[in-house]
């Protein structure tokens, strides 16, 4: 943590960041990706660019930018044992409940490979489960 030491530093901050401000992934398909993220999470569409195809969709808190790859039939998918680069991300759900509603409403989906069901999270009073869901992202939820 980075702390102040005099007081020409008073209205700097005791951390550097304050979260995500949005995760920029580029996927085969924007339109498939979004959608997903529309219908299955309840996210809303704030944007886009047409010049460099992007479609920016937000659940309120975090914001995603979509971008679509230029070659989707030559482009290479991402490997997590052997690539650097994005591994997973992992969005917080409201409660267990609910992440064993999402559960049930992806493995229904054609288009979502569900890696484990919700199950504990090590010792915590948490669960989480993994996929890979539409643009081959591996989206992990926890339960709050």
């Amino acid at each position: 943590m980075c702390k102040t030491t005099t007081d020409s530093n008073a209205n700097i901050a005791t951390t550097n960041t304050l979260g995500i401000h949005h995760l920029g992934l580029t996927v085969p398909d924007i339109k498939q990706t979004s959608t997903f993220f529309i219908e299955q999470m309840n996210f809303h569409h704030v944007g886009g660019q047409e010049e460099y195809p992007s479609i920016f969709i937000s659940d309120g808190t975090v914001m995603l930018t979509l971008w679509q790859v230029n070659d989707s039939e030559n482009s290479v998918e991402f490997d997590r044992k052997n690539n650097i680069g994005l591994h997973h991300f992992a969005l917080k759900v409201a409660n267990i409940e609910h992440l064993q509603y999402l559960h049930q409403q992806f493995a229904t989906l054609d288009n979502v490979d569900i890696e484990f069901a919700p199950e504990p999270l090590g010792q915590s009073p948490f669960q989480h489960m993994m996929c890979v869901i539409p643009g081959g992202i591996r989206l992990e939820l926890i339960s709050a």
